[in-house]
């Protein structure tokens, strides 16, 4: 039978058979019809190689006719929609995928304690363009703006929203913006990503009462999060939708983006490329450059061409 893969430990994982792959009674733990699963052998993916074979959201055929009471062996991956990916923790030349089957993601994003940087944000928002999954960028922590904090905000929201983002801002301690947010769930396979720290485990905190994820405070010597989050899991919404919780990501690393296609997710240069002269145009130091043309004349910000300036320089780096 077709099951979806609810929690990925790496060997086992929670699976819900398609029919029970719904809103839980309990509006957060895994209804009855969970179970574990394990696969035998390896699974190939064509075109994809990867640490982990299956990844939590996707869709699996199980079989349960096992000797194992509540348990079931998959036999099968179906076609994904779409994944996202990131640069396996253990080693850089492998990839690690974080989730698939996504309709939107979350990116949690917070101006103090800790303070997410802009790089971050940006090389996030390639890798979901890269996969062609929707981002909106979350703005957590607003009761601790100062003056400072709100003009930041301001200019990264003009920003963001100018080249086709969404922009929330919220505070899960306060509840300012958390209504407007739960609505763009509704309905909706979302991953929720972002930094250690920025508050994730207490935003699902807010959305499933009673499910108490483990919360911790940013690291007083770094100024970092600290993990709270082992394994990528998903949880149903009430009243309709999912979303899987994250371990918290350091850094985000891009895999299998050329450096001539890196321009391409970055929506406000995209239109911009066939006026450049060369084809392969990397918006450099080639002359006759419609994107840095742009630059100069404000069309394009400047903190996002240097963004991609210092994300080029890293493909570089790692030879992707």
């Amino acid at each position: 039978m077709k099951a979806r893969v609810y929690k990925s430990t790496g060997s086992w994982y929670v699976v819900k058979p398609a029919e029970a792959a719904g809103y839980a009674s309990d509006g957060y733990k895994p209804a009855d019809a969970s179970m574990n699963a394990r696969i035998l052998g390896k699974f190939k993916i064509d075109g994809l190689k990867s640490t982990n074979p299956i990844a939590v959201g996707d869709i699996v055929e199980i079989d349960t006719d096992s000797d194992l009471e509540q348990n079931a062996i998959i036999t099968k991956i179906y076609d994904r929609n779409n994944y996202i990916t990131r640069i396996s923790p253990a080693n850089k030349h492998q990839h690690h995928i974080i989730a698939s089957n996504l309709d939107q993601t979350l990116l949690f994003a917070t101006l103090r304690e800790p303070k997410t940087s802009q790089g971050f944000i940006d090389r996030f928002l390639v890798s979901a363009e890269s996969f062609h999954i929707p981002a909106i960028i979350v703005f957590n922590k607003c009761d601790l703006f100062r003056k400072k904090e709100e003009e930041q905000f301001k200019q990264l929201k003009g920003m963001y929203e100018n080249i086709g983002y969404t922009v929330k801002k919220i505070s899960v301690i306060t509840g300012e913006g958390m209504d407007e947010l739960k609505h763009v769930l509704n309905e909706k396979i979302t991953l929720l990503s972002g930094h250690s720290g920025v508050g994730k485990s207490s935003f699902l905190n807010k959305i499933f009462p009673g499910m108490q994820l483990k919360t911790q405070d940013v690291s007083g010597w770094s100024g970092k999060g600290l993990h709270t989050t082992t394994f990528a899991e998903m949880f149903d919404i009430p009243g309709g939708g999912k979303i899987i919780d994250t371990p918290g990501i350091r850094e985000l690393g891009l895999v299998d983006i050329p450096r001539q296609e890196l321009s391409h997710y970055f929506p406000e240069m995209r239109n911009l490329l066939h006026h450049c002269q060369f084809n392969n145009c990397l918006h450099t130091n080639e002359p006759n450059c419609a994107v840095k043309t742009a630059v100069e004349e404000g069309e394009i910000e400047m903190d996002r061409y240097l963004s991609y300036c210092a994300i080029l320089d890293s493909i570089e780096d790692t030879k992707y």
